[in-house]
């Protein structure tokens, strides 16, 4: 094989390995996007998480209060009701 084969096949080589560095560098391009798509993603599910967890406390600590309120008027009907049979 003569120099001028061999510069031929280096060319070919060097051809071939820019081809694949480009190709690297669009795959990186797009796991970056990718990557960025599901960090705003999660970013976004966190938040909303967030949002419904207050939703939640709100309503449990409003739902604990109405529970507490009847059960003030249990125990009140029962004092009643007791005075009343202490009485008769």
């Amino acid at each position: 094989m003569d120099s001028a084969d061999e510069i031929q096949l280096l060319r070919a080589r060097v051809g071939e390995l820019e081809q694949r560095v480009e190709h690297l560098r669009v795959s990186r391009r797009v796991l970056m996007n990718l990557l960025e798509k599901v960090e705003r993603e999660k970013v976004a599910l966190v938040h909303n998480l967030e949002k419904e967890n207050v939703r939640l406390q709100r309503d449990n600590k409003r739902f604990a209060k109405w529970i507490f309120s009847k059960n003030k008027e249990i125990v009140e009907l029962k004092e009643k009701v007791e005075t009343s049979v202490q009485k008769a």
